[in-house]
């Protein structure tokens, strides 16, 4: 199940980020993990959520992202929550080819895996298929 936080620069959305994968490390019978693009909540996730840095393996579009996840997942049978920050950066802000890519994660993890983006934009600037995953 894929859910979005999407609002603007400085809306929040990182912190409402970091309180969900903090309270999921604590309350969810599985692994957590956190996947961000500039290191910089290494001190505000707990330690029982795994912390990955995108640009540590390279990550730099959609479609590597994608491959990413996939390989997360099949190496970690156990993973029930994944968080992923600052998505826009990794594919160039582009809303329609992250639209895209939402559908592509949505059906790997079916309904198996929650997966939470933040989405740095207005609402009003989101594609009309990205309106099931808003939270």
């Amino acid at each position: 199940m894929i859910k979005l936080i999407v609002g603007t620069k400085g809306s929040g959305k990182t912190k409402i980020l970091i309180d969900r994968v903090n309270e999921a490390a604590k309350t969810t019978e599985g692994n957590v993990i956190c996947i961000e693009k500039a290191m910089s909540l290494q001190f505000s996730i707990v330690p029982q959520a795994r912390l990955i840095h995108a640009d540590a393996y390279g990550i730099k579009s959609y479609d590597e992202f994608y491959g990413f996840v996939s390989g997360v997942l099949a190496g970690n049978y156990d993973i029930k929550d994944i968080f992923v920050d600052g998505i826009l950066r990794i594919g160039d802000r582009d809303l329609n080819a992250l639209a895209a890519l939402l559908d592509r994660i949505n059906e790997l993890v079916k309904d198996e895996v929650n997966v939470t983006f933040t989405v740095s934009t207005d609402r009003s600037n989101l594609p009309k298929e990205m309106d099931k995953y808003l939270d």
